[in-house]
């Protein structure tokens, strides 16, 4: 079949109701915008297509109604799948209201999927989930009343529990690359990452589905490189060449090409970061580091962890990857995380987890929101909020170590600090430590039968996780253990004698001196 050079709006005519589309995207990079705008655009012209079925890995948009939230009216989608939900607010309001099914799933799990949707395998057969919210005990990654099928089973292998992501077929799927040729063939170097595209379009092709590319530009046949050619012309059905306004590198920001390794920038260029509540956790978190080692960091204060070490110096000691793909260099935050300054390489998304699911990470650094008396962790959904697991069940899963960062309560709270101590000026009006987390999101049990390394650090206070239940480690020099920390808690956490103080470095306003550490 040769290869269809149309408008964004020829292709949203052809999308019928009742479709599964699935689209590429993380968060504010590598979104295909001309083909979900123009979908939605038609939708609220015509109220087709309806009844969609969305389904996509990682997080994409910016909370204004980019990315995922193109679907997101009701009567135009009826199911979402998705890895994360909480960059698409009127997506997941549709949720909470159930006017859609809605389903969170694993990010690598659902990349991963694509691959076996490709090869008509039954589903993606994993450990990961297991005693978490997706496990089918629990939840079975279901958001709502409304979503009553069972998309995740549990099964038995060799006498070993496993999950089962049923596959679906995809009749459509909106990709993202850089350049095509004229016979279809798409590379994909001027993107951040290349994410699923390759297993998004030979599941959508062996679907009997359409392959929709939107690109930057059409070149001549013969005249890409083939080693950069990551779609070839054989899966692909139309090519749609966008506007630059919807086809930015990452949503608001200028081409940079020291995100795809077309150049290098000086590693001093990166600012150093100041010392507030943010720095005091990555710089006890940046104490775990270790030369040699594969570092994964999350999004939030994990950011922080990697200014800190440049900072000291020790940035070289480790390799600091994203779940996206980039291997090395520095990863990036806000709307451009998934990408990496100065990246050594970038993988496929699905390539990155499985590495990540068979434990290949060392350290992972993760962010903290809610924490349990056993030592369960909620990132995923708060009361009416629905944020997804992302790639965080995958990470925090399988990780050799699991580092969660984040304050020890939150709305409002401020402290003063440079002297060596921590002063809190004005206490948080949530509580993050309670009996029960909302959702589980990392299971304490898993990570106790697996025994995992875990650490909860926030600014005040270390906890770990051990064989019979959470600790408090440390605390932080010029807090009162009583009024600043168990009061402030719905449990008492276990103790072996009094808590050690943390390293004072941490609250001084000078390098901690990390690389004479190692």
């Amino acid at each position: 079949m040769a290869v269809s050079f149309l408008k964004p709006c020829e292709v949203a005519e052809m999308v019928k109701d009742g479709d599964v589309v699935a689209t590429g995207g993380f968060v504010g990079s590598c979104c295909p915008e001309s083909l979900t705008g123009y979908l939605e655009k038609r939708f609220n012209e015509t109220g087709h297509p309806k009844n969609l079925t969305l389904l996509y890995a990682a997080a994409q948009g910016d909370c204004t109604g980019k990315g995922a939230d193109h679907f997101a009216h009701e009567g135009m989608t009826k199911r979402v799948i998705g890895g994360h939900w909480n960059l698409a607010p009127k997506l997941g309001k549709l949720a909470i209201e159930n006017k859609i099914e809605a389903y969170n799933l694993p990010q690598g799990t659902i990349s991963e999927l694509f691959r076996d949707i490709a090869g008509k395998r039954i589903g993606t057969i994993t450990h990961v989930g297991l005693n978490t919210f997706v496990d089918p005990r629990i939840e079975g990654g279901k958001l709502n009343d409304i979503s009553k099928e069972d998309v995740v089973k549990l099964i038995n292998v060799e006498g070993e529990e496993r999950l089962l992501y049923k596959s679906l077929p995809i009749d459509v799927c909106f990709i993202r690359g850089s350049f095509a040729d004229e016979n279809g063939n798409i590379t994909l170097e001027r993107e951040v990452a290349s994410l699923e595209a390759t297993s998004m379009a030979q599941a959508c092709k062996n679907s009997g589905g359409i392959v929709v590319v939107q690109v930057e530009k059409v070149v001549a046949s013969g005249t890409l490189d083939p080693r950069l050619v990551k779609i070839p012309g054989i899966y692909v059905d139309i090519v749609v060449v966008s506007n630059a306004r919807e086809h930015e590198q990452s949503f608001g920001s200028d081409y940079n090409p020291a995100l795809t390794g077309e150049i290098r920038v000086p590693i001093t260029s990166i600012e150093k970061a100041p010392l507030n509540i943010r720095k005091i956790i990555a710089r006890r978190a940046a104490l775990e580091l270790k030369p040699n080692t594969v570092v994964n960091l999350g999004i939030g204060i994990p950011e922080v962890i990697s200014m800190v070490a440049n900072e000291e110096g020790i940035g070289k000691y480790m390799t600091l990857t994203v779940e996206a793909g980039p291997v090395g260099g520095v990863p990036e935050g806000g709307g451009k995380f998934g990408a990496s300054i100065n990246p050594e390489a970038i993988l496929d998304q699905p390539y990155q987890f499985d590495f990540y699911d068979g434990g290949g990470v060392d350290i992972a650094f993760l962010g903290l929101a809610q924490v349990d008396q056993s030592g369960n962790l909620n990132v995923s959904k708060f009361g009416p909020r629905i944020v997804g697991c992302g790639g965080f069940i995958n990470i925090s899963q399988n990780a050799k170590q699991v580092i969660f960062c984040g304050t020890f309560t939150t709305s409002g709270l401020k402290v003063s600090t440079g002297d060596g101590k921590l002063e809190i000026l004005q206490e948080g009006k949530l509580i993050k430590f309670l009996k029960e987390v909302e959702q589980i999101t990392f299971s304490g049990r898993y990570a106790q039968k697996t025994k995992q390394k875990v650490m909860y650090i926030t600014e005040r206070a270390v906890f770990e996780l051990k064989e019979d239940g959470l600790y408090l480690t440390e605390i932080a020099p010029g807090v009162n253990l009583k009024k600043d920390i168990l009061e402030l808690m719905e449990f008492v956490p276990k103790m072996e004698g009094q808590p050690k103080l943390m390293d004072e470095r941490i609250f001084y306003d000078k390098p901690m001196g990390l690389k004479n550490n190692n």
